[in-house]
């Protein structure tokens, strides 16, 4: 079975054409980072006035690349949610005029489940039902989250304020390095002591006051209070930090964002019986974290799912690697009716 995958739930421009769920057979991605540097982080109206100008062209080059064309796709899967509403919708249309057009299948994907499974899609991977249970570290730009797969999703723990992704673009930007965040945290990091500043890795200490969300606090992340002892910090020094002690700065604030991380891997691997575990999203690329994850995997015994570089970031092959197993389960469900920009993993089976 082939399917047509299209991603439009942030600022990249995507389409993709995968069979049986795991061979991707093209992965046309248009990136919009270079029209939204200047402003230090995605704008919304541009980045959909992109989508609607390069989705056409992008769809093509990913038929052209994998030999395809509009007869011989099965099905066509689109990202619905979460995101942006004015990207998503994007897509969405697309995607859903081309169904009509086409008398295609059209299935509505989880962005987040996208990333979950991207993990699988390699061939040195396993099948999910030998990979489950699972535990799942989500790192993507906007969101950072413990999930647990057992052939449904039970988020076990999450960021209470901002995402790893978010607390990266803001640690480049007081440092002027420049956007997007986690690339250039990790070069301007790379020969730097991680250990030269002691930030804080968020809810290290006792709760003072009643914890209102409903996950373990023991599995949550916090991220804001890293940003301000970075700001801190640096508004602390009598001079603009450069050199040696730049590196040193950005290398234990790198340091502190995958410690955290791989902290509550760590005891959630501690509390829930798993097969494997994985992670998955733009963070997931961070060669800091991953060195994490691999020491821990060989501490617990347990195997370590991660999934290719080209599939880490924001793609529309995750997004037709999931529509192919929800089809052979059976589980593809209505066909969305509108695009969800807060849509969560807690709503799908």
């Amino acid at each position: 079975m082939k399917i047509l995958g299209i991603e439009t739930s942030c600022d990249e421009t995507a389409a993709a054409v995968v069979e049986d769920g795991r061979k991707v057979l093209s992965n046309a991605i248009y990136s919009q980072i270079a029209k939204h540097r200047p402003y230090g982080g995605v704008v919304p109206e541009i980045a959909s006035r992109n989508h609607v100008a390069k989705l056409p062209g992008i769809i093509d080059d990913a038929l052209s690349a994998a030999g395809e064309s509009y007869q011989t796709i099965d099905a066509i899967a689109v990202t619905y949610g979460p995101g942006l509403a004015s990207s998503l919708l994007v897509g969405y249309a697309a995607a859903k005029a081309l169904a009509q057009r086409l008398g295609k299948p059209l299935v509505g994907i989880n962005h987040h489940e996208g990333h979950l499974h991207s993990v699988f899609m390699h061939a040195e991977a396993p099948s999910e039902e030998e990979a489950f249970p699972m535990l799942g570290l989500l790192v993507s730009g906007g969101d950072s989250s413990l999930v647990r797969r057992t052939g449904c999703y039970e988020t076990v723990g999450r960021t209470i304020d901002d995402a790893a992704g978010e607390a990266l673009d803001k640690a480049a930007a007081v440092l002027d390095l420049g956007y997007p965040g986690g690339p250039v945290i990790q070069r301007t990091a790379e020969g730097g002591n991680p250990e030269a500043v002691r930030f804080p890795r968020g809810l290290d200490h006792a709760d003072r006051g009643k914890w209102i969300y409903p996950y373990d606090r023991d599995l949550c992340f916090s991220f804001s209070g890293l940003k301000t002892s970075l700001l801190t910090h640096v508004q602390n020094l009598d001079h603009e930090p450069q050199g040696g002690e730049l590196r040193d700065i950005a290398a234990s604030y790198q340091e502190a964002v995958a410690d955290a991380l791989a902290q509550r891997v760590e005891r959630a691997l501690a509390r829930f019986p798993v097969k494997s575990f994985a992670c998955a999203g733009g963070v997931s690329l961070n060669k800091v974290l991953r060195a994490k994850l691999v020491a821990l995997a060989a501490k617990t015994g347990d195997r370590l799912l991660l999934c290719p570089p080209s599939l880490c970031t924001d793609n529309a092959a995750m997004i037709a690697g999931v529509a192919y197993e929800k089809i052979r389960l059976g589980k593809t469900g209505p066909e969305p009716v509108d695009v969800d920009p807060n849509l969560r993993l807690a709503d799908w089976a």
